[in-house]
């Protein structure tokens, strides 16, 4: 089973959701729970700008988050498998990642907050899940597989750098490259600038998400019912004929309603970070055009690749 996930010449690990789908679960709560600490903490964006997670070079960070006169900053760390809340002024807790209860995980964060003197109000129902069960009285979900964390990791610092770069070819307004844990998704969403007024019988995340115009592209790891992990890109609302519309590569997946390339194409492919792009770039044009995006305001030349 280690092996089927083993790395491949491409240098994009293989990460088969059937192989690491528990440790993934389990792992989607404790990022909520560190999620809804930054919901906590930081003042309202828009599109919830302030809440998602960063990719960092030992895993993901919530970034400083401000706290009476100081800052919080809490840190998966990937590496070496805690996770680290740090204060600006020195204090620092630790919280091993290893096999255990959500409930468990739950109860020490929390008591690590409290010794750090932060007091953070914490909805305990996970969101965007289905069947949620409270953070406290998750006992089911228990699993940690280091290596699978670890491989998770490199995909997300993989798709980090082609979803960057992706970004430089747009001057409009445009999201940070961030991972929102509450659908434990890693994207980037462009705008039109046009008012969009949301999906209709939307809850309130959802309004505020799509009160304008997108284009959003992204990964996920295989959750959310597919089964496999793949790159993603969709609009809302979504205009009429972009289904019909041709990309390279990846296509319009019906059921979803959204443009999908599985990760398992990209890894077989001679360059997977060209085939990533050749995908946000035709998926993009795909969408902007049919809804009639003015294209000439809002694009400029894509930044040169970086060496290395």
């Amino acid at each position: 089973m280690g092996d089927a996930n083993a790395g491949s010449g491409s240098g994009w690990p293989e990460l088969l959701w059937d192989v690491w789908k528990d440790t993934a679960t389990t792992l989607h709560m404790c990022t909520q729970i560190v999620g809804k600490t930054r919901l906590a903490l930081t003042p309202k964006q828009n599109h919830w700008w302030n809440v998602p997670l960063y990719v960092s070079a030992r895993g993901l960070t919530t970034s400083a988050m401000p706290w009476r006169g100081d800052v919080l900053e809490v840190e998966f760390d990937f590496r070496t498998h805690v996770l680290e809340l740090r204060m600006g002024r020195g204090g620092v807790r630790w919280v091993e990642l290893r096999p255990r209860s959500v409930a468990e995980f739950y109860a020490e964060y929390r008591a690590a907050l409290a010794s750090l003197g932060v007091e953070v109000k914490i909805w305990p129902m996970p969101v965007e899940v289905a069947a949620p069960v409270p953070f406290d009285l998750d006992t089911a979900n228990a699993s940690y597989d280091r290596a699978a964390v670890e491989r998770f990791h490199h995909v997300l610092m993989r798709v980090d750098a082609v979803l960057k770069r992706f970004s430089t070819g747009f001057q409009g307004k445009i999201s940070p490259v961030h991972f929102f844990w509450g659908s434990f998704d890693f994207c980037v969403t462009r705008f039109s600038g046009r008012v969009a007024g949301g999906p209709p019988k939307a809850d309130r995340m959802q309004q505020e998400a799509y009160s304008h115009e997108v284009i959003s592209a992204g990964w996920w790891p295989g959750n959310g019912g597919y089964g496999k992990a793949a790159f993603y890109c969709y609009a809302a609302p979504v205009p009429e004929g972009m289904a019909g519309k041709a990309v390279r590569p990846g296509a319009w997946d019906a059921a979803l309603g959204e443009f999908i390339l599985k990760y398992d194409e990209v890894r077989s492919a001679e360059s997977p970070e060209d085939a990533v792009m050749g995908f946000l770039e035709s998926t993009y044009a795909a969408g902007a055009d049919a809804a009639g995006w003015d294209r000439k305001a809002l694009e400029r030349p894509i930044a040169t690749a970086p060496c290395g």
